[in-house]
């Protein structure tokens, strides 16, 4: 028998967001990697585009400002994604922080961040 293996789903972080689509924007995820649903993002300053939060950047990616809600593969080329950027309540232990964010003081402060934009955590 096969095994089928299901990745992460908005339903593993997601517990609430606003009516009508209210909490989500249409954002440029920066190429360069591929990322996870639930990935906290930081937005580079020179270009308005998104990568994982990481606090040692300094090109103001090190501010987490949006939560990506889908898998999206930003390998090869820049991509249009969904991100929840206000107005939700989120489950901490489902979300996925860069390996930058290595321990509970920094991921504190993302959400401290999050909290910040309307994104708060249960």
């Amino acid at each position: 028998m096969t095994t089928l293996t299901e990745g992460k789903t908005p339903g593993d972080w997601l517990m609430f967001e606003e009516d009508s689509r209210y909490s989500r924007d249409l954002k440029t995820i920066a190429s360069g990697a591929k990322y996870s649903s639930g990935t906290v993002l930081g937005e580079i300053s020179a270009n308005e585009k998104l990568t994982a939060c990481d606090p040692a950047a300094a090109d103001g990616s090190e501010v987490a400002v949006a939560i990506l809600l889908n898998d999206v593969d930003a390998s090869a080329a820049d991509v249009q994604a969904v991100v929840i950027t206000s107005h939700a309540r989120v489950r901490r232990l489902g979300l996925t922080f860069a390996e930058g964010i290595s321990n509970q003081a920094q991921r504190d402060a993302a959400m401290a961040q999050l909290s910040a934009r309307g994104i708060k955590q249960i």
